[in-house]
């Protein structure tokens, strides 16, 4: 009988040669095995300890058994190896050249250990490695250029961690990457510089941490963010040109449950693409003039208690010519309190200011 495809890892069971432990070359005891040893499948199976595999395997599945640590050398016949899955393995920390000999690899699942501490070096001979997924441990600091040896890093992986904060060098080296998550750590502060090799990171997202003031300094490298969320972060307010380098690309910005109070009037300036503006669950009352209204899609205010006055005019405006028209509840003054700002009459004596006229041009009367 035989396997009709390997790529199908959960529909064949067979065991493909002896059952000799720790013989490369030969599907280690346990395990099972899929295209000629290119695939290892030792999922759940009671490990303590990591097999010896083929340099033919491409692809090692160890989740969920109980390895504690990765001895040094633990990798060394595995050359081969293009996707290494270590989820659920108990780990406690990532020792200094854990992965030596894995030149090839490109996907690197370490999610859900108890991961505390990453080595010097934990990341040698990792020139390949685009995919790392490290969330779900418990890693309060990343050390300077801990990231360096995968210069090829396109996906990093760090939510529901305890990272307190970044510094300047924490990225060094990784400077392809483009997707970076690190909801759900203890970040309280972003230092000045410590997002500056990733300027071009086009996902960012720093929800569900516990800074209290938006991390300008290290933000203001940014060059192409298209999707960045903030939401769940004990921040009041927003500053002028917070998300101005960035602005032409970013198209998502979730900013709820912050307890937020204001923007800056400049808070938007040079934000020119966003589609898609989360502001839930708030203590905002206005909108700041520099936000445009002319690109967004989809936006949500429940929960703020809002001024209807003329101050929210614009936003009342693009109610009015959208079908987006979401909800958001006046809570003054007194006589609108309780009605939709898409509904409340107090909008109706708001004089529309006209807009300069650009240089060269006549400007049209009415």
């Amino acid at each position: 009988m035989r396997c009709v495809s390997f790529l199908l890892l959960g529909t064949c069971l067979l065991v493909l040669g002896p059952v000799v432990q720790g013989a490369p070359g030969q599907c280690p005891s346990l395990c099972h095995c899929h295209g000629d040893l290119q695939h290892v499948i030792c999922d759940s199976v009671g490990l303590k300890k990591i097999p010896r595999v083929s340099e033919v395997t491409r692809l090692l599945n160890l989740q969920r058994n109980n390895l504690g640590s990765i001895p040094t050398g633990a990798f060394s016949e595995s050359k081969g190896l293009i996707s290494l899955h270590m989820q659920h393995c108990q780990l406690r920390e990532i020792g200094s050249q854990a992965f030596k000999g894995l030149k090839k690899l490109i996907y690197l699942y370490l999610s859900n250990n108890d991961i505390n501490s990453l080595k010097p070096g934990a990341f040698d001979d990792l020139a390949e490695l685009t995919y790392l997924y490290l969330d779900g441990n418990q890693i309060s600091d990343l050390s300077k250029g801990i990231f360096s040896p995968m210069i090829n890093l396109f996906i990093l992986q760090l939510n529901g961690n305890k990272l307190r904060e970044l510094r300047s060098g924490t990225f060094a080296g990784a400077k392809d990457l483009r997707w970076l998550h690190m909801s759900g750590n203890e970040l309280t502060t972003l230092q000045p510089g410590s997002l500056d090799d990733v300027e071009n990171l086009a996902i960012l997202h720093l929800d569900r941490n516990k800074m209290s003031t938006y991390p300008s300094a290290a933000m203001s490298k940014l060059r192409v963010v298209e999707e960045l969320t903030l939401g769940k972060n004990p921040m009041r307010t927003i500053p002028d040109i917070a998300f101005q380098s960035f602005g032409r690309y970013m198209e998502k910005l979730s900013l709820d449950d912050m307890g937020l109070e204001k923007f800056s009037d400049g808070a938007f300036i040079g934000v020119t693409a966003v589609k898609s503006l989360n502001l839930d669950n708030n203590k905002i009352k206005f909108l700041p003039k520099s936000i445009d209204f002319g690109t967004i899609t989809n936006l949500t205010l429940t929960n703020n208690p809002w001024s209807c006055s003329c101050q929210l005019a614009p936003l009342r405006r693009w109610m009015d010519s959208s079908r987006n028209r979401p909800d958001a509840v006046c809570a003054s003054p007194p006589q609108q309190k309780g009605k939709q700002v898409r509904d409340s009459a107090a909008f109706s004596g708001c004089r529309v200011k006209p807009k300069r006229a650009k240089k060269g041009t006549r400007q049209s009367q009415l």
